[in-house]
């Protein structure tokens, strides 16, 4: 286990790392955090930035100095090992593999050396969850892909991908919840949108929620 030994990260951040692989117990630690900073307010704290393994803290210099942002953390490190965070959702999401917008489909079954059904079975048996938020406002990236799937990113970025789109890229999966940039491969398309500012709630989901994707008939 990494220590979690907080550490200066430019003058306006500190990062907390909590592990150093991307695993469900690190990442709930990591929430659990978080979620403990945001009851425990202090003036000056901008934003806390949770990824897979660690926590990012961004503060206003013109009101705290480092050293009272790292007194503030320590006590809070218990937070990991006490805490609970709110009971995740369960969300399925109907997927309509390959066509126009999932055009590396067929790539990947290649790149795998499976067939294509093969490829839609393993990734729509997979019980995936959301570890982290980021990139674009909606965008989840979903673990773990199986290690069958794995998969590289495109050399080469698209300058377009439509929202809804359905994605993999290593050992993650995701939506594209906005039309967008994105280096992924592109397997197939939802109806469902992560992100829809005129929604009640905007994001469809949030970290520690569990997805599964389903063919869609």
């Amino acid at each position: 286990m990494v220590p979690m030994q907080p550490v200066p990260l430019s003058d306006t951040s500190v990062l907390i790392p909590l592990g150093d692989s991307i695993d469900l117990e690190t990442n709930r630690r990591v929430h659990l955090l978080a979620a403990a900073m945001a009851r425990a307010t202090l003036p000056g704290i901008v934003e806390t930035v949770p990824g897979y393994a660690s926590l990012v803290v961004h503060y206003d210099a013109l009101v705290l100095e480092q050293a009272d942002v790292l007194e503030w953390i320590v006590p809070l490190l218990d937070a990991t090992v006490s805490s609970t965070l709110h009971p995740p959702r369960q969300v399925e999401v109907p997927v309509s593999y390959g066509g126009e917008y999932g055009e590396d489909l067929e790539f990947v079954a290649d790149h795998c050396h499976l067939g294509v059904e093969d490829v839609i079975r393993l990734h729509t048996q997979t019980i995936y969850t959301v570890y982290m938020m980021g990139f674009t406002p909606g965008f989840a990236y979903l673990g773990r892909l199986p290690d069958a799937l794995i998969t590289p990113r495109l050399e080469t970025p698209r300058t377009h991908v439509r929202a809804g789109t359905v994605a993999i890229a290593g050992s993650q999966t995701a939506i594209y919840p906005v039309d967008s940039p994105g280096g992924w491969r592109l397997i197939g398309h939802t109806s469902l949108l992560p992100f829809d500012p005129q929604r009640e709630l905007p994001f469809l989901f949030a970290p520690g929620d569990t997805i599964r994707f389903v063919p869609d008939a």
